[in-house]
């Protein structure tokens, strides 16, 4: 039986563009390793538009931070080297690499085109507001710091379907390039009427010389860094029958273990559902619909009811298919998606996500370690860590659910003989001091459990029923299980 896995993002969105990012993670790859952290997701490796860039306006996908292009050679993390340097470390320590793959959209481009276009509502890129008309726009990308090691693609308005800016009027807008076979994909999310379109040089991938570079560049990539797995950026803007092709074509170069997981923000669960049923189930999601709970619980505070804490969630749904978290680099303050589940439930929130039995947890870089930029947010690692701890020796077995109360929740992890000490009894108050009794099972009767949280200092002993009375401090979590050093 394997050890339960647990995935960090290991990044926030503000990280120092120091260029020393790939050697923090080759530094810290033997300490995580030994919280139970056996898998990283790092930002975008591709050289973006500046060396600031976080690599979510991506320039050239070939350029690991290899050639001098944008007035860099590395990137916001770092140089090439560097990247396969840390990518080894981490695998000599059992750790799997996953690469955030931007596909949406290209940026920074070398060159101006003229090309016609046609503009469209922001709000609704399915309304025309203009006749056909010629734009200068920055289409054209040719590498002239790589020229064609890798690959001799070169892009160019063809290669795209929309646009944001035209130089000739020096004006922003939505524009839509026309042409053969130039319409929006519709395989997309339907928000603002079609939502293929989300920024920049809008990849278009009903063109086939595109698809193939794609998909070509993907098998390259896996190769060249000897990763793990991917992490595909903002899905719901590329085209349904893309994504599963790309996924498919992945697993058939390196494997049907090579893993995929997408960001699909969308918080409602059925189009999450939907979504995986049309790309057949080949990759994981990450679980927003779980994220806004844990969002909302978190602002409301006792006027939350726990036991709907997963309800519509994927995790419920789709077990096998959710990968649970509580925050992001999108979540984050201050960004696009702000939705930052606040301090007091964090430890709550986490505990949710990393001691259950079904989900793959993601931990964030700026929850365990630190939120930089102006308004600095101290990481959580002292409030983590024993959950870690918990998940890596205890949380195992079968789960028994005690949601029967708005406000006091828990459950219990029965514990496996392949683990000595495994089992667990978490129990959670959103209110006052409270507590839950459980069963943990007849053959632990006279056994002392401790919170393994460290926040009570209770000794309960465990009755010969096999049943004890849990408690919990008002607005906290406690994982009670066997301590490291018996108590006597």
């Amino acid at each position: 039986m394997d050890r339960n896995h647990t995935m960090m993002q290991f990044f926030e969105w503000h990280v120092e563009s120091d260029g020393k990012h790939w050697n923090r993670l080759k530094e810290l790859a033997p300490k995580l390793k030994e919280r139970g952290i056996d898998s990283v997701w790092i930002p975008p490796v591709t050289k973006g538009t500046s060396v600031n860039d976080t690599g979510y306006a991506v320039y050239d996908l070939y350029d690991l931070g290899e050639f001098d292009q944008k007035g860099t050679v590395r990137t916001k993390y770092g140089t090439k080297q560097e990247l396969l340097e840390a990518i080894s470390v981490c695998r000599d320590h059992g750790i799997a690499i996953y690469l955030d793959l931007v596909m949406n959209h290209k940026a920074g481009a070398d060159e101006k085109e003229v090309f016609q276009v046609i503009e469209v509502d922001p709000n609704d890129r399915l309304k025309e507001i203009s006749k056909p008309f010629d734009i200068e726009g920055w289409t054209k990308f040719t590498f002239p710091g790589r020229g064609d090691k890798y690959s001799s693609f070169k892009w160019s308005f063809e290669h795209f379907n929309g646009t944001d800016y035209d130089a000739k009027a020096n004006r922003s807008g939505i524009f839509r390039i026309t042409g053969e076979n130039k319409v929006w994909n519709h395989n997309v999310d339907d928000a603002f009427g079609n939502y293929d379109y989300l920024m920049f040089a809008n990849i278009d991938y009903n063109h086939q010389a595109v698809r193939n570079e794609m998909i070509s560049w993907g098998r390259w990539l896996a190769n060249e860094l000897k990763c793990s797995g991917y992490r595909l950026d903002a899905i719901k803007h590329i085209d349904r029958n893309f994504v599963k092709e790309f996924v498919e074509q992945m697993k058939q170069e390196h494997g049907e273990s090579f893993y995929v997981v997408g960001e699909f923000w969308n918080s409602d669960p059925g189009a999450c559902q939907e979504f995986l049923e049309e790309v057949n189930h080949g990759l994981d999601l990450f679980d927003v619909c779980l994220h806004y709970k844990l969002f909302e619980a978190s602002r409301a505070k006792g006027e939350f009811d726990l036991t709907k804490i997963f309800e519509n969630s994927l995790v419920a749904t789709h077990p096998l298919n959710a990968v649970t978290f509580v925050d992001n680099h999108d979540s984050q303050p201050n960004e696009a998606l702000e939705s930052w589940v606040e301090d007091w439930f964090k430890q709550i929130a986490y505990s949710l996500v990393l001691l259950r039995k079904d989900g793959y947890p993601c931990v964030f870089y700026g929850d365990y370690f630190k939120i930089g930029g102006d308004e600095t947010i101290e990481g959580k690692k002292e409030a983590i860590d024993p959950l870690l701890y918990a998940r890596y020796h205890k949380a195992y077995g079968e789960q028994k659910d005690y949601f029967d109360d708005p406000h006091v929740v828990g459950w219990v992890r029965m514990g496996v003989s392949e683990f000595a000490g495994s089992g667990c009894a978490v129990v959670i108050s959103n209110k006052a001091e409270a507590f839950k009794r459980m069963f943990v099972g007849e053959r632990r009767a006279g056994e002392i459990w401790v919170d393994l949280t460290n926040t009570r200092k209770d000794h309960i002993a465990i009755e010969q029923d096999g049943n004890a009375n849990f408690p919990v401090n008002g607005e906290s979590v406690s994982v009670w299980g066997l301590p490291e050093v018996p108590v006597k």
